[in-house]
């Protein structure tokens, strides 16, 4: 049946303040050469910044009940982020060792932790209520990512840098679908968004590192980042990810948008970490262990 009344796409009216929940994985991250250690992960940093930026943000997630998982709770509350969906679980946080050469953070070894989880039909009722629901590569959630997309109106999914093989099978899910070309190849990004878009997202963005960022919905928009010294590329992506998603469910001018996401996590590399809230690092996190098999991916990425 069809209609010749307007549909309104979803999001908050213009100006009123979005919900976001962000899904999956948190983690500390360690960085030895600097002896200090910050919360952080995907959907972590994702909620953080879009509380910071106007948004009611929630997580829904897992973390340890070690002093890592007290860091990552704790920096969640102190920054506003609604803590009612977040697990606490015995055992580990997830933590990974961070290296940084010439501005760019570099993964070293892994730990998942107790970060893995299983969502019930309580998260997917509860993700029903949110204007847009965030998730990505990192939070080993792909088994359930219908179910999620299902259960809301607008779902954000970073790829970070992965394959195309992985975006050609989760991308169909997204309502939002963010992948990486961290080369700064413009001619390369264009084929890549037109290639993801061709696979449904209603908004299909690549982001280029250094060089910028662009969107695809029925037009292609690029803006170039600004120059910035940078301290720190970690969490950047995030931060470029939170601008975009509370924009774009509050009905922002694409090409406004654009530019201040791209301008706001660029200016997310003049600290160290994703979000702030160092802490030291103690006995336990020296040195993330080396012998564990089980590694998170990139959590992050450049914008």
């Amino acid at each position: 049946m069809t209609s010749n009344a307007e549909v309104s796409p979803p999001g908050s009216p213009q100006g009123a303040r979005p919900r976001l929940l962000a899904v999956g994985d948190n983690v500390v991250d360690v960085y030895p050469e600097r002896g200090v250690m910050y919360p952080g992960g995907n959907a972590v940093n994702v909620a953080v910044h879009a509380q910071r930026l106007g948004a009611q943000a929630a997580y829904l997630g897992a973390v340890g009940t070690d002093r890592a998982g007290e860091i990552v709770l704790r920096a969640l509350r102190s920054e506003a982020v609604d803590t009612s969906l977040t697990r606490i679980v015995d055992g580990p946080n997830a933590a990974a060792e961070i290296h940084v050469v010439d501005g760019n953070r570099v993964f070293g070894q892994a730990n998942a932790g107790v970060s893995v989880f299983e969502l019930t039909p309580d998260d997917l009722a509860a993700a029903s209520t949110y204007d847009v629901v965030h998730t990505g590569e990192c939070s080993n959630i792909e088994g359930q990512l219908g179910q999620l997309a299902r259960a809301t109106s607008r779902l954000s999914f970073d790829f970070s840098e992965r394959p195309w093989e992985y975006v050609q099978q989760y991308a169909p899910s997204a309502s939002v679908a963010i992948w990486s070309a961290p080369s700064g190849d413009l001619a390369l990004a264009k084929r890549q968004i037109e290639r993801l878009r061709a696979l449904g997202p209603e908004t299909a963005v690549v982001t280029l590192g250094a060089a910028g960022a662009m969107v695809l919905q029925e037009d292609l928009t690029y803006s170039p980042a600004p120059e910035l010294e940078v301290l720190d590329t970690l969490g950047a992506g995030d931060a470029f990810i939170a601008r975009l998603l509370v924009g774009l469910a509050q009905r922002e001018d694409i090409r406004m948008l654009l530019s201040a996401a791209t301008a706001y996590g660029t200016a997310s590399c003049a600290t160290f970490g994703a979000f702030g809230h160092p802490s030291t690092i103690d006995a336990q996190f020296e040195t993330v262990p080396t012998h564990l098999a089980d590694r998170i991916p990139n959590e992050t990425h450049d914008s």
